[in-house]
């Protein structure tokens, strides 16, 4: 069925065919209309899941937390301060291992307060042991949230989906939503290797002791580094079940081929610009341009943030003139940290492009068409003119 709707509705959707079974709420903008429209689901009887409004962010994912131990499928949303408030808890479902799912609408932080599209919220907690999948559109939106609880579920991960606050949160788009009999046979039941049960107590994820211990059973238990090396590892090898499960996805759906990276205008190019979300489908109008200049010029939009898929990335880089990054997002004090990504993957490349980055759309300021034509230009046509340090599209000093 096709219906156009917000991409919120689309992301409601696919936590509805997902079979979620416990959904905490608590409203942030422009997070907000998700977790209502998945109030409505419950309220007529569409889903049977427990909706746990809740007094905070943290409280939020205390819930799913709670859910996920006892086997249970949890699922929640937020934005900006309200991911920050999290921190916490993202540290503690990532190390438990617990498969929950969760939408990251992406708005600036505070302080000054904004209401407005960046992704600044997301990239401060890349390093939480979260997996990061981002959406160009509203059919992308619903299809990752569906992949995402299968990706978790597989490599015991919690996973973020994130797409852009307003830009697509709010906008309208056409897109289409499975069957529910087709969803059923793409994800499996959720079935936790262990789950909580009064009938067999059990603590987890007590203080550990820097070094390995035996267990209550008298079996060599990992201490505190094997854990993360652990979690570290099952990450990277999640690279590969990502391609899996957008291989599976495509034979029951006919949508995906894309897992890492989303392409446009790409073949034969001798510059591409990266970016995330919906930026990249911005860009391809700005590609089209410059192709009628004879500038040989695509567009790469990155699906999977982290684990960052750092071959895929050589793969299609390595032997480019020039790569422009374009991102809504800094590390203070260094530069864009996609940016940085990019350019410690290529490093072991023998011919290594020169790398430019821009930043832009900071608090929802206005990303203009010319701008981005003038600042991609230049860099293709002069790569030496941009070199490590970002520049700043927009910025009215």
């Amino acid at each position: 069925m096709h219906i156009i709707e917000s991409g919120n509705v689309a992301a409601a959707n696919g936590v509805k065919l997902a079979n979620v079974k416990v959904i905490a709420a608590y409203p942030i903008t422009p997070q907000t209309p998700l977790t209502e429209k998945l109030s409505e689901f419950v309220d007529a009887g569409e889903m049977d899941a427990q909706y746990i409004p809740v007094e905070s962010e943290h409280s939020a994912l205390s819930v799913c937390i709670a859910a996920s131990s006892t086997g249970s499928r949890a699922f929640t949303a937020t934005s900006a301060n309200g991911l920050l408030y999290m921190n916490e808890q993202l540290h503690w479902a990532a190390g438990a291992r617990l498969p929950i799912v969760m939408c990251v609408v992406n708005r600036g932080i505070g302080s000054p307060w904004t209401v407005w599209n960046d992704h600044q919220d997301a990239i401060s907690q890349r390093d939480t042991g979260w997996i990061q999948l981002y959406c160009c559109d509203h059919q992308q939106i619903i299809d990752t949230v569906i992949q995402a609880f299968y990706l978790a579920e597989t490599v015991s991960v919690p996973v973020m989906v994130c797409y852009d606050g307003y830009i697509l949160s709010h906008t309208y788009m056409p897109f289409e939503i499975p069957k529910q009999a087709d969803v059923d046979k793409f994800l499996p039941s959720f079935k936790p290797e262990y789950a909580l049960n009064p009938n067999q107590p059990a603590n987890l994820n007590t203080v550990t002791l820097p070094d390995v211990r035996p267990d209550v059973r008298g079996d060599m238990a990992p201490g505190y580094m094997e854990i993360r090396h652990n979690l570290h590892a099952d990450m990277r090898d999640a690279i590969d079940v990502v391609g899996d499960i957008d291989k599976k996805f495509n034979q029951i759906f006919g949508r995906g081929e894309n897992p890492y990276i989303e392409t446009y205008r790409c073949d034969a190019a001798e510059f591409v610009a990266v970016c995330l979300g919906s930026l990249s489908y911005h860009l391809r109008d700005v590609v089209d341009i410059l192709r009628e200049e004879g500038i040989p010029v695509g567009v790469a939009g990155l699906r999977l943030y982290r684990p960052f898929p750092d071959q895929a990335i050589r793969d299609m880089l390595a032997d480019l003139k020039g790569v422009i990054v374009f991102e809504k997002a800094l590390s203070y004090g260094n530069q864009g940290a996609l940016f940085a990504d990019i350019k410690a993957a290529l490093y072991s490349s023998k011919n290594r492009p020169k790398v430019h980055n821009y930043i832009l759309g900071l608090g929802g300021r206005e990303i203009k068409t010319a701008h981005l034509v003038d600042a991609l230009r230049n860099s293709c046509v002069d790569t030496d003119k941009v070199g490590d340090t970002p520049v700043w599209i927009g910025l009215k000093m």
